[in-house]
């Protein structure tokens, strides 16, 4: 193993030990796939040295991966199950859906962005990860035709959700991401629970993730 591989191994080994397991992450499972996934493969060359900060990395302008520690804490939320079928809304880079495919049986990555959709195919063909497709389309509106999933993560926080993902739940289905006012600081970690046509909020813990785009005007019934 190169220098710098075995310097990028040392630094996910530090990220489950100081930043994951003293907050609340206790999913073995979780824990596994955020210590598999190189997260420095989906950032760009110049913040590599900074992918395993407790920090948001950005990835594009107004783009970004998630937090380590709010995203294992969603990923722990959502009780994957070995079957199921997600959807990551806005995808990015891939990481979060590369993350997800070490659990899921499939993951779908939505991404509105191009350039960011390619390169996410690119570097999960390039690691192996074969269970996850990269789909290019508007956020908000989500994947309904590839539906319904037993899984959907907001990668990044929105003002509101609203039914038109919530519809794409299947029934027993979870929804998990931030929500943020636009003129709030902070926003809440939320899980959202299908069961028929029932839909359950919970607040999880306060998290200052950015926002998505493509969430200005939310259409639909607001949870």
């Amino acid at each position: 193993m190169a220098l710098a591989d075995r310097q990028f191994a040392e630094a996910r080994r530090q990220m489950v030990l100081t930043q994951l397991r003293p907050n609340k992450v206790i999913d073995e499972q979780v824990i596994d796939a955020m210590a598999s996934v190189p997260r420095e493969q989906f950032v760009p060359q110049a913040y590599r040295g900074v992918a395993y900060m407790d920090e948001d990395v950005a990835v594009a302008p107004g783009r970004f991966i998630m937090e380590p520690m709010i995203l294992a804490r969603l990923i722990q939320e959502a009780e994957i199950q070995p079957s199921d079928v997600a959807l990551v809304v806005g995808s990015a880079t891939g990481y979060d859906a590369a993350v997800l495919a070490r659990i899921a049986n499939t993951v779908i990555g939505l991404e509105s962005d191009p350039a960011l959709s390619q390169q996410a195919g690119q570097t999960l063909q390039a690691l192996g990860i074969d269970n996850v497709a990269t789909v290019e389309g508007p956020l908000a509106a989500g994947l309904p035709k590839q539906g319904p999933f037993n899984v959907i993560l907001l990668a990044g926080a929105v003002p509101e959700i609203s039914q038109t993902l919530l519809d794409q739940l299947a029934d027993g289905g979870r929804l998990v991401g931030v929500l943020r006012p636009f003129d709030a600081p902070i926003g809440q970690a939320v899980l959202v629970k299908r069961s028929d046509h029932l839909f359950a909020q919970r607040v999880l813990f306060d998290a200052g993730t950015p926002l998505l785009p493509g969430f200005e005007r939310p259409a639909g019934f607001v949870f």
